[in-house]
């Protein structure tokens, strides 16, 4: 019997703090998945500024209650902010929408607390647009004893089956999401048995690291196409004290962008500092893909912003030990769009939330048992 279809609109705002990616999405939660939208809506100098020093303060849980009033009146502004961003979409789409995967902001992050807190009120968001809405994904896998992070396994799950079905890319297949941190996820074959099918982790600074440099030593807010990087020489002294300083022993841990700081690069030129980082970030990539691959022959689908980073994409590839096994594609290849994956991926999550469909494993966050996270709101 064929399963009802759910169209769902999927917000996502990344570490980089730059704008809203949105997508509208149609699927039954289980296999079925079709794009039928994607849009971008820039933050305003302003929002994006009161973002950036907001969580530049909030470093402990007491630094959330300390800043309660500015983050209240911020996140109003910033679920505004989505909801005109959604109207105008659906001006754009006339066609019926079900749910709404609300991801926010995220101020703060840090599992061991219990605490993972995304700006976002779902409560005024679904009163404006009118829709259900889905939202605080991470908390319940934050309770069982989860990370809290990655959330988007699941949905690369239905991508690699799409893909394989596609283009005839065998199994195991890898996904490698460099936003403002890097994450992997590791499809072993196309069994719906996702406890021991899926495998994922954050691996390390994906952009986070690049952008900060970038901001704070120019007027430029990243390095487009590594173009900064490729210019600049490596001072290898200082790299590989910054490798020998920082350590992944385990990647059981969920990542920040509060993990990592570029201040071992300090007191070098722009050009030079952004080539020590950017190789910085690509040896712990590497090490993370070679990590999860094990022994596999394993082709990974690049997206997020940093694929678009050629420099850092080839410096990943030079690192990489066993390149005849570990190979990387950009997923724009295999006609996606590797900018709005994740927005997809919460379109997709809150209907299988809203479907009471677990949406995160032992294997992808370390949480007990499987949970189903999101809160569901219908507040009109």
């Amino acid at each position: 019997m064929k399963k009802k279809l759910y169209t769902a609109i999927g917000l996502m705002s990344g570490t980089s703090m730059d704008g809203i990616d949105l997508s509208i999405i149609s699927s039954d939660g289980y296999d079925e998945f079709s794009n039928i939208l994607d849009d971008y809506y820039e933050y305003d100098k302003n929002l994006h500024d009161q973002l950036v020093r907001l969580r530049d303060v909030i470093l402990t849980k007491k630094d959330l209650l300390q800043n309660s009033e500015k983050l209240r009146e911020l996140e109003r502004n910033l679920t505004l902010f989505h909801a005109d961003a959604v109207n105008q979409s659906l001006k754009k789409y006339r066609n019926p929408v079900d749910l709404i995967g609300f991801h926010g902001q995220t101020i703060f992050h840090n599992p061991h607390e219990k605490t993972s807190n995304q700006l976002g009120d779902g409560k005024l968001l679904s009163q404006i647009v009118k829709k259900k809405v889905i939202y605080d994904f991470r908390q319940a896998d934050i309770q069982n004893n989860g990370q809290g992070a990655p959330l988007t396994p699941i949905f690369h799950y239905i991508l690699s089956k799409k893909i394989n079905q596609n283009f005839n890319i065998k199994f195991p297949i890898g996904f490698l999401n460099i936003g403002g941190v890097a994450n992997v996820t590791k499809v072993i074959n196309d069994s719906d048995n996702f406890q021991n099918n899926l495998s994922a982790f954050d691996i390390g600074p994906g952009n986070c690291l690049i952008d900060e440099w970038v901001r704070n030593n120019s007027k430029k807010k990243y390095d487009n196409n590594g173009e900064l990087a490729k210019s600049g020489k490596i001072n290898q002294l200082i790299l590989d004290q910054a490798i020998d300083n920082f350590k992944i022993n385990s990647y059981s841990q969920s990542l920040d962008i509060k993990n990592f700081d570029v201040s071992f690069a300090r007191g070098l030129s722009l050009e030079d500092g952004c080539s020590t980082i950017t190789n910085f970030t690509a040896y712990l990539i590497a090490q993370g893909l070679e990590y999860i691959a094990k022994k596999n022959t394993i082709k990974f689908l690049v997206c997020g912003g940093g694929r678009k980073n050629s420099y850092l994409i080839n410096s990943v590839r030079n690192y990489l030990t066993n390149r005849n096994r570990i190979n990387l594609e950009i997923i724009d290849n295999y006609n996606f769009n590797g900018d709005y994956i994740e927005s997809q991926a919460f379109g997709f999550l809150a209907i299988r939330s809203f479907l009471n469909l677990p949406i995160s494993f032992h294997n992808t966050t370390g949480c007990d048992e499987f949970s189903v996270g999101g809160k569901l709101v219908e507040n009109f």
